[in-house]
């Protein structure tokens, strides 16, 4: 049987009482029933490093399909960013060479990068045992690993259908208003970033658009405002930059500015059109007016103001001021009876106060110390001259007090 046989024999009962037999279980059905697995499990009691190739080709194979319901177009366009071999038909990809496999599998996102090094390792353990001989011998770590890899990263997970703008598209043209379900939102996650960058696009130019419905228009922003959050960083940077081209030189506007927040890129923009929008804004306090007799058009100014992120990407100057306006807005002005005849310490808008607590709130870590010496500005200390007043600007620092955690 030749002197190498003790060392299978023992290989084959230390893979019998590793983690192995239990990882073979996690494969998902439909690979349970398939030949190459079989094999799998008759060869893992006499050749275990056989096994491990059998495996690996198995997950080779699962990945190619995998990669082929995903699609050919997004292939075909991820092979040519990253300078692969050129995808054109699913036939291209029944020849891919095994390592660009791997890593087109990596940038159209149904690997991530540290699954992608994984699987790339099992590959060269793979050709290792392609050619053992005397100078290299698979170790029982080496067919844990692969096993463990293969099954985990790949044979135990269902194949994903990536989002596509259509599906987008036939879900915010209902007549009805829509929000993205959970298996919406984690295929967006899961998505490459070209698809991020082809949805966002399509939903801002929806959102934009005068010509479509107003719910269609309403669909577009909330799909935006719930992908911005999973949208990849990357993507940010050249949304921003695709945003701002299409802006040019006109005047950042409410309209653009609430499109900007939900995208995650308003933040990108140029200062000085920021500075613009947060004056308009500004301008249209002040119009209002702080009093309680405004609170009608309050709540309106405030959520709109929400919307393009409140005082967390105000410019300085317009900050300090818009927070002076929110201060004084939340103190309000000596109370009295009421046209009902109750009595009131203090008149000021119910409208505007909960939202005021929750724009200063949002960014405490920011305006903290402008806050803090607006006790020293003669029109917040004037009010603050009726104690009952007063003891609302301190209910305001201590908000701003709290430490940030949520």
């Amino acid at each position: 049987m030749g002197e190498n046989t003790p060392v299978s024999i023992s290989r084959v009962e230390l893979i019998k009482s590793s983690e192995v037999p239990e990882l073979l279980k996690k494969i998902r059905p439909a690979w349970q029933a398939k030949n190459l697995i079989s094999r799998v499990y008759r060869l893992i009691n006499i050749d275990p490093s056989s096994a491990c190739q059998r495996l690996f080709n198995a997950a080779i194979h699962d990945l190619r399909e995998k990669i082929i319901v995903a699609g050919v177009d997004i292939a075909s366009e991820a092979a040519n960013r990253y300078k692969l071999p050129p995808i054109n038909k699913n036939e291209d990809l029944e020849e891919y060479p095994t390592s660009k496999l791997i890593e087109l599998a990596y940038r159209i996102g149904l690997l991530t990068r540290p699954e992608w090094r994984r699987l790339s390792r099992c590959y060269e353990i793979r050709r290792d045992l392609e050619h053992e001989d005397d100078e290299y011998e698979a170790t029982i770590e080496d067919c844990v690993y692969i096993f463990r890899t293969c099954i985990e990263v790949v044979l135990s997970k269902d194949p994903i259908q990536l989002i596509r703008v259509t599906d987008v598209k036939q879900i915010i043209e209902a007549p009805d208003p829509v929000t993205p379900d959970q298996v919406l939102l984690t295929d967006f996650q899961c998505a490459p970033k070209t698809r991020q960058v082809e949805i966002l696009k399509f939903l801002m130019s929806h959102a934009l658009n005068e010509k479509q419905s107003d719910i269609v228009r309403q669909n577009a922003f909330t799909f935006l405002s719930c992908f911005g959050p999973l949208t990849h960083n990357s993507v940010k940077l050249e949304l921003a930059t695709y945003f701002q081209e299409k802006l040019g030189r006109k005047k950042l506007d409410l309209l653009y500015g609430r499109v900007a927040y939900a995208m995650g890129v308003f933040p990108y923009l140029k200062k000085a059109q920021r500075a613009d929008l947060f004056a308009q804004i500004f301008v249209q306090m002040q119009r209002v007016g702080w009093k309680w007799k405004g609170y009608s058009q309050h709540g309106a100014l405030l959520r709109d103001f929400k919307e393009i992120g409140g005082l967390n990407y105000c410019p300085e100057i317009q900050r300090k001021k818009i927070l002076k306006w929110l201060v004084q807005t939340y103190l309000g002005e000596p109370g009295g009876r009421t046209s009902w005849g109750n009595i009131r310490e203090v008149f000021y808008s119910d409208t505007a106060a909960p939202l005021v607590r929750e724009i200063i709130k949002d960014a405490r870590s920011l305006i903290r110390d402008e806050l803090r010496s607006l006790s020293k500005d003669k029109d917040i200390s004037g009010q603050c001259g009726y104690p009952p007043i007063a003891r609302r600007f301190e209910d305001l620092l201590d908000l701003v007090e709290l430490e940030d955690e949520d």
